[in-house]
């Protein structure tokens, strides 16, 4: 899988909206694939939200957040904002993805993989 790796990215970190549809599942997965592909560092969204001194001060360092939402709400995307962060943000409804009728499986996982890195899972 390795070889499959872009380089180790430091300083980014993932932020999936993780939701309790289908589509959070997907978003949730791609951002763990990421992450052990060493392409980001997956953090906690939640923490963000609850504004949690340590995990907003780690937030701020960051060089890059990206931000994973399933479906329209945005839910990843704006609590970021709301915190005060600049965000790329991909939502898996621009994708083709649909809540309720997607299939998460290793060829989806790959699919938004590569239009998040540019090709580069």
């Amino acid at each position: 899988m390795a070889g499959n790796c872009m380089c180790n990215e430091a300083g980014v970190l993932i932020f999936p909206c993780s939701g309790g549809s289908d589509v959070g599942e997907l978003s949730d997965r791609v951002a763990r694939k990421m992450a052990k592909c060493g392409q980001a560092k997956m953090f906690c969204l939640a923490g963000v939200g609850a504004h949690i001194p340590g995990m907003i001060e780690s937030t701020k360092a960051a060089n890059k957040i990206i931000a994973i939402d399933g479906c329209p709400v945005s839910c990843s995307k704006k609590t970021l904002e709301h915190a005060g962060f600049k965000v790329m943000a991909f939502n898996l409804k621009d994708m083709g993805y649909e809540k309720g009728k997607t299939k998460v499986n290793d060829e989806s996982i790959d699919k938004v993989s590569s239009k998040i890195t540019g090709g580069k899972v």
